[in-house]
């Protein structure tokens, strides 16, 4: 094969990771969702906002290229990586259920206490409940199920620069793709005020952070 030829499909799997990445990434609300449900009961700034989207985003990544990397290095099929990303997503499902629960039911608490007007009711932030430290760990575990198999194709043909291109380029994308949509759902959220809600903030947080563990675990 040619430099230009290979260059050429190269430059088209570095297109098709790309692309797969975002539409990936848009398509599982566990991917943003929760930093925005976070940021708002949290009263993060958006700064910070981003930094823990980016931060969980590159461990969300790290994941799965260790994984990718170490079955290449061992001759895996990509097949024989479905029962290690099933298991891994189980259990980032069920980190989002767990703390989507804790959330839920700490501000239903923290609500009542405010409504009883009790001073302590505002001590403790929401992020003392679910720090972002948490999001990280689950999005550790959350699995890139099309990354793999992506990186299987120039792998096959010994192109470790093909390989290195591919996982950039699905990298940059999904994190490209997980801050436009967390700073774009934030800034809506910041155009909505129902003042009366505002003490629901931590229960509507909790409820969306456990939809997502939902979906993720039924596949959706």
């Amino acid at each position: 094969m040619s430099a230009a030829v290979a260059a050429t499909e190269t430059a088209a799997l570095c297109l098709t990771a790309g692309s797969v990445a975002a539409m990936h990434t848009l398509l599982g609300p566990d991917h943003y969702v929760p930093f925005v449900a976070m940021a708002r009961a949290g009263g993060w700034s958006t700064a910070k906002t981003l930094r823990v989207t980016l931060a969980c985003g590159l461990g969300h990544l790290t994941g799965s290229v260790m994984l990718g990397i170490a079955g290449l290095a061992l001759g895996l099929a990509a097949a024989r990586f479905e029962p290690i990303e099933s298991a891994r997503g189980a259990v980032a499902a069920w980190l989002l259920i767990l703390g989507g629960v804790v959330l839920v039911a700490w501000g239903w608490r923290r609500a009542a206490m405010h409504r009883d007007g009790d001073p302590a009711a505002g001590a403790v932030a929401a992020a003392s409940v679910w720090p972002p430290w948490a999001a990280f760990l689950v999005f550790v575990f959350g699995p890139c199920e099309p990354l793999i198999p992506l990186v299987m194709l120039p792998a096959a043909r010994a192109s470790g620069g093909a390989v290195a291109a591919v996982i950039a380029a699905f990298g940059a994308a999904t994190l490209a793709t997980m801050v436009a949509a967390v700073w774009a759902m934030r800034h809506a959220a910041g155009l909505v005020r129902l003042p009366r809600l505002a003490r629901c903030a931590d229960v509507l947080a909790g409820l969306a952070i456990l939809a997502c563990g939902v979906l993720v675990r039924l596949g959706l």
